[in-house]
């Protein structure tokens, strides 16, 4: 009796060892998980857009969210989304790359009970850490098993041809060919993309196919993530690295932003942060309308609101080009009309860049007179000083205490983009290409008296409708 009961807690013993040894390695059930959480990550995963893309500093924690998805993926476990057996790849710029980051953290991430099969390509699968790997094939919670392919940039477009894939992780920024490739593997099966990476190259395919998404794709999706973002860095290191490195350096090894020699003009600018989602704005805040005129170029018009502190939201955007002032002047009171925006004696009033009284060869009338003529009251007198116009908008985007004070509805498309793109170029000057929106966003917010103060006292119901407001779009951005 007493062999059968020290047996019974032989075969115990060897349970609990491998609980406990299963418990030990099993990394993903810890992730963001406990005292910290590293909230820009989960965004990331809970993003169902099929082109997503992590742009971050070195150390911010956006190779994690690489690997930690294609573990997610390819267990069947993934907290947001359906799930099935899946075949992906894993591409790194180079082999060694790969060994030493994306498949180091694949496999921390997996469990060693969940791999079925490691194929090399080379070193040995016993220590697959230390060699080269091919493909994983990973039990998932279906029964089947699904397969993790690694493959490298130098070894050129021909070898991502001919397999069909339900995703694929770029770690770092491929060439715009293997990029397109990838995206032929995944077409069949309705699959996706997703890239984590540190833009160091400046403004390469990436910024205009991702960061801008010039194609205006809806499945393109990007985040921004820097060192403060990551819970887990000291941040007594994160102030020394800092000091460490110089203003450039910065802008992409830290904050994980694209550069330019001359730096961007609106580095204060976080599409997190001043990009939202629209909302029913209170009339009451109505303000103006600001125009930069152009007919051969793009004529851009928006419609401003400003709440009682101050805070400006740009709610509603008209862009076109090739077009006459009557066909411009019928978009604008249409948009109007449906904002309900305010007239004076059946009348819109806007602001308009003061190039607009000129009459040129083409016609004997201004742009003004023929706004006017088309219940259009433009008034030209704008304060058109650059760098003045440049600091208050940057004044807006962040104050002196770093809290913003501008918001941009995100269907207003064509203002986002142009402030992703504002670069200053030789002899300190912004380059002049792409600023339309931007040129009358500075006469408007120049138009703004900042010492200004509210006249009239508001009422209760103001007052709460402002709260509710609030509310709604904090909840929203968050």
């Amino acid at each position: 009796m007493n062999e059968k009961l020290k047996e019974l807690k032989r075969k115990l013993k060897l349970v609990n060892d491998e609980i406990k040894l299963r418990q030990k390695n099993d990394y993903l059930s810890r992730y963001n998980t406990g005292k910290f959480i590293h909230k820009k990550q989960i965004e990331f995963h809970k993003c169902k857009k099929k082109n997503r893309w992590v742009f971050g500093g070195n150390r911010s924690g956006k190779t994690e969210c690489g690997a930690v998805e294609t573990v997610y993926l390819a267990r069947g476990i993934h907290p947001y989304k359906d799930n099935k057996p899946i075949s992906c790849w894993v591409v790194s710029l180079s082999r060694q790359v790969q060994r030493d980051v994306a498949q180091e953290k694949i496999l921390h991430y997996l469990r060693p009970d969940w791999i079925a099969d490691i194929v090399m390509s080379s070193g040995r699968a016993d220590s697959a850490e230390s060699g080269i790997i091919d493909f994983i094939l990973v039990r998932n919670v279906f029964g089947s098993l699904s397969k993790i392919g690694f493959k490298s940039c130098d070894q050129g477009r021909e070898k991502f041809q001919g397999s069909s894939l339900d995703f694929v992780w770029f770690d770092e920024e491929p060439p715009f060919d293997i990029y397109q490739e990838c995206r032929m593997r995944v077409l069949d099966r309705k699959g996706e993309i997703f890239g984590t990476m540190t833009p160091l190259k400046g403004l390469t395919w990436v910024y205009n196919e991702i960061y801008l998404n010039t194609n205006h794709d809806d499945n393109v999706w990007h985040i921004s993530i820097e060192w403060a973002d990551n819970p887990y860095l000291d941040k007594g290191e994160i102030e020394a690295m800092t000091k460490s490195l110089s203003e450039e350096e910065l802008e992409s090894r830290r904050y994980g932003k694209f550069m330019l020699c001359g730096g961007l003009v609106y580095n204060e600018f976080d599409e997190s942060v001043h990009v939202i989602e629209p909302f029913d704005v209170p009339k009451d805040w109505y303000d103006n309308i600001s125009i930069d005129p152009g007919l051969n170029n793009p004529l851009s018009a928006h419609w401003y609101a400003k709440d009682y502190d101050g805070n400006v939201y740009v709610i509603a955007e008209h862009f076109d080009k090739g077009k006459d002032v009557a066909y411009h002047a019928s978009r604008i009171k249409a948009i109007s009309e449906r904002l309900g925006w305010h007239y004076y004696n059946g009348k819109i009033r806007a602001l308009i860049d003061s190039a607009a009284m000129q009459r040129t060869l083409a016609s004997i009338k201004s742009v003004v007179e023929l706004f006017a003529e088309n219940d259009i009251l433009v008034n030209p007198k704008v304060n058109k000083d650059m760098y003045s116009g440049i600091s208050r908008v940057k004044r807006y985007l962040k104050d002196g205490e770093g809290k913003p004070h501008l918001f941009i509805f995100k269907n207003c498309i064509n203002m986002i983009e142009e402030i992703k793109g504002y670069w200053w170029g030789n002899e300190d000057l912004p380059i002049k290409k792409d600023d339309h929106c931007l040129d009358e966003l500075r006469y408007y917010l120049m138009s703004i008296n900042q010492n200004e103060r509210l006249k009239e006292e508001k009422s209760a119901i103001q007052r709460e409708k402002e709260r509710l407001i609030k509310k709604l779009d904090r909840s929203r951005r968050k």
